[in-house]
């Protein structure tokens, strides 16, 4: 199964070197941005697509590496040569294979095929795909055909379906981006509690990974430890009452879902006065 890619950013120049170095079933990439193609294809000693059709013709499976907003615009222009029988791809984590419009008309099939990773280097990050679950969603027919060219180069994957894309993807957006956001939170009071920037990670590093291992090795409801799983309600009222403004929103929200954990780890507790202190404290 040839590969080709239409777009040579960080995904597609990963993805392509992935499949390259394990299946030497790589075409090569076109990019409007000839230098960008150019450079991705000397990386990963493929051919360098000056034509668009050229690359279409030469390939049974095409992934669409570009922006989001300019898959359609792709898909566009692909859609009108001949393309029966082959795959058509896209990595996007949001959006779902229906974006192939009219695609059944064409004869060939879509798909949409998404790594859980940020890919943050265009020479690099091909070493992590193989650490990365991939999610497949698109024409059920002849997805079998994608799970063999994943199995091929020792990617893991899991099959989900196009209406549930926009809530996988804000499910992967929650523990990678919004960790983020959550770790600026901790840093900014920790800020006002005196620490300098040089021990913000002292003090912050042990607290996060010990509890993401340990999540990862027994589960968040085994994994779970502090005042809400004790009951403290006078420990968060506390809390509650020296947080302001966006953090303390953002305390309020985490506890209440971290109260559902609780409630699942100990069910003969009576969490009440806790849930009624979250749920009935002014913002």
């Amino acid at each position: 199964m040839k590969v080709g890619f239409v777009g040579a950013g960080k995904v597609g120049c990963s993805l392509g070197m992935l499949f390259e170095t394990t299946q030497h079933n790589l075409a090569g990439y076109y990019s409007r941005t000839s230098s960008s193609a150019e450079s991705a294809a000397d990386f990963t000693k493929s051919k360098h697509f000056q034509n668009l059709e050229t690359l279409i013709e030469e390939c049974d499976t095409v992934f669409i590496t570009v922006p989001d907003d300019s898959i359609s615009t792709v898909w566009d222009s692909i859609k009108h040569m001949s393309i029966a029988g082959k795959m058509i791809c896209h990595c996007s984590g949001s959006l779902s294979s229906n974006i192939f419009k009219d695609i059944e008309e064409t004869g060939a099939y879509g798909f949409s095929v998404h790594p859980l990773l940020a890919v943050s280097d265009r020479y690099r990050s091909y070493q992590e795909l193989p650490k990365a679950l991939f999610t497949i969603e698109g024409d059920a027919a002849h997805i079998a055909d994608i799970k063999s060219l994943l199995e091929g180069s020792g990617l893991k994957y899991s099959v989900i379906n196009a209406d549930v894309k926009t809530r996988y993807h804000g499910a992967a957006v929650m523990c990678s981006n919004l960790v983020v956001a959550l770790i600026q939170a901790a840093e900014d009071e920790l800020r006002i509690c005196g620490f300098s920037e040089e021990l913000l990670s002292d003090a912050i590093a042990p607290l996060l990974t010990g509890n993401v291992n340990k999540v990862l090795k027994v589960g968040t409801k085994d994994a779970l430890t502090g005042p809400i799983e004790r009951n403290d309600v006078r420990t968060v009222g506390n809390h509650l009452n020296t947080f302001d403004r966006i953090d303390r929103q953002v305390y309020k929200t985490l506890s209440l879902k971290t109260l559902d954990v609780a409630k699942q780890k100990h069910p003969e507790t009576d969490y009440s006065e806790l849930e009624l202190l979250l749920k009935n404290q002014e913002d």
